[in-house]
């Protein structure tokens, strides 16, 4: 039973990997960093955050910092009450978008706000993987798992896992 259900563990985990996306990180301000002067909002256009995206400042640490408020307070560049200040001394600093949602971000210090240091990010989910394409040659044998086996199979099979790990647990006890 142990072998099966440690058979069954790599299984799921090689479906889980194969399934992961890589989060990206993001250089806010890509070589011109997170300075006054620059229009955040152009910067940000033309890209998708998802997900477990990071955004990393770079900054000027005396002079700027990030802060995270909310739309009311993007909107008139007020850095009193935020949600979070991601500023942690050194200018260099991650901002992990782990929710579904707006994040507005703003320097709170040395009037960078009104210098344009504002950021609004909207995080999406992942889209889903491309499609594999199909393979064309019929006289090769295949494993294909349908959409039933990932509903049915992956769960049975980490439940099996759990069951048997936790059996020798108990045993040692």
């Amino acid at each position: 039973m142990a072998r099966v259900a440690v058979l069954v563990a790599t299984v799921v985990l090689a479906f889980l990997t194969a399934a992961t996306v890589t989060a990206k990180k993001w250089t806010v301000g890509d070589n011109k960093f997170w300075n006054p002067n620059i229009n955040y909002t152009v910067w940000a256009q033309d890209k998708h955050f998802y997900l477990d995206d990071w955004l990393y400042f770079v900054y000027e640490r005396n002079q700027y910092n990030v802060i995270e408020v909310n739309e009311t307070n993007y909107i008139s560049c007020n850095p009193n009450n935020p949600i979070a200040n991601w500023s942690r001394g050194s200018g260099r600093d991650l901002v992990h978008l782990n929710v579904t949602r707006h994040y507005y971000l703003i320097s709170g210090n040395g009037g960078g706000c009104y210098g344009g240091m504002k950021l609004d990010v909207l995080v999406e989910k992942s889209p889903p993987p491309p499609a594999s394409s199909p393979v064309k040659n019929s006289a090769r044998s295949s494993l294909t798992v349908s959409g039933f086996a990932h509903q049915f199979v992956i769960p049975v099979a980490v439940f099996a896992a759990i069951g048997t790990m936790w059996d020798k647990v108990l045993r040692l006890w």
